[in-house]
């Protein structure tokens, strides 16, 4: 029984993590669809206009009014509300595709890289990440690749307190490689399982910060075989268009291999999922729906689509 509740408490809290994309959207569609008897050229317009509002993106916008104005044209939308349904199963048919939770192995060293523009949230979710990882029985040691700012090396050594986990850092201005470097190898000595690497979102100076993660990289991966075996990006939702350049950017320079997806609380445009799903193919690992250590999310196509339409 405490477990169905449990269940129920997580879903209400994904619910009101997106409460702010519901009004925005969801009531939307709901007020325009439902207070049609017809299904008329301009519904679907004004169908289209929210859609694209919503940050759902053009490419899903498009194919999503073709099927609808298909299907009314053979006359299978009998009832508006048969419109939301369309809307529904090709939101969780697009989304199942981006549903891939991390598969860490027990008894290896798995290394996660980081990346992600400053703002993002990138230090919290890394602190979440070693949270939960260290909950489901994981050694993590996290690495404090951004050593270009001492508050991101402070904000780290703060996680790494909070969740009880070690920090391999040097001082400001080291070379990140060598931090990398140097982590590895304490990985290996103390078998830990998971190491979780910061890294920098914008450098000062002449520094490329591309080729800077290039580096970090490729001394990871000489160091380990395979490493890193994750290459996470996080975007925060808030920036919606932008957060798609950022990705597409940083997977064309990098290689991304896994998404994260936050303050998807705060803002009215969570449809940015659906978007990013569409246009990446590249697996969204986690949502962050707020401010709490458990608000970082394994993403769920099923939950994410029911709780947006709850």
């Amino acid at each position: 029984m405490g477990n169905m509740n449990n269940k129920e408490g997580f879903f209400n809290r994904l619910k009101e993590g997106l409460s702010k994309t519901r009004k925005g959207f969801v009531k939307n569609v709901d007020e325009m669809i439902f207070g049609e008897k017809i299904l008329s050229r301009n519904l679907f317009d004004d169908l289209e206009e929210t859609l694209i509002m919503a940050d759902l993106g053009p490419a899903f916008t498009t194919e999503l009014v073709e099927e609808m104005k298909y299907r009314a044209g053979r006359k299978e939308l009998d009832r508006p509300d048969a419109l939301k349904k369309i809307l529904k199963d090709h939101m969780r048919e697009i989304l199942r595709d981006s549903e891939l939770p991390l598969e860490i192995p027990r008894d290896e060293l798995y290394t996660i890289m980081v990346l992600g523009v400053n703002g993002t949230g990138k230090t919290t979710t890394i602190g979440k990440m070693a949270h939960q990882f260290k909950k489901a029985g994981y050694s993590v040691i996290l690495v404090a690749g951004d050593t270009f700012r001492a508050a991101a090396i402070e904000q780290l050594e703060i996680w790494s307190q909070r969740v009880n986990v070690p920090l391999i850092k040097q001082k400001m201005g080291a070379d990140p490689s060598a931090v990398a470097y140097d982590a590895v190898h304490a990985a290996k000595s103390r078998k830990a399982n998971v190491i979780i690497i910061d890294t920098a979102g914008r450098l000062h100076t002449q520094t490329n910060l591309m080729e800077e993660l290039k580096k970090l990289k490729r001394i990871v991966g000489r160091e380990h075989e395979g490493a890193p075996h994750e290459t996470l990006l996080v975007l925060d939702a808030t920036t919606g268009q932008n957060a798609i350049s950022q990705a597409k950017m940083f997977n064309e320079e990098i290689g991304i291999t896994g998404l994260v997806l936050t303050k998807l609380d705060g803002t009215a445009k969570g449809g940015i999922v659906v978007r990013i799903a569409k246009e990446m193919s590249i697996p969204i690992r986690y949502i962050g729906i707020g401010e709490k250590i458990d608000d970082l999310r394994i993403f769920n196509s099923e939950e994410f689509v029911n709780a947006l339409f709850a």
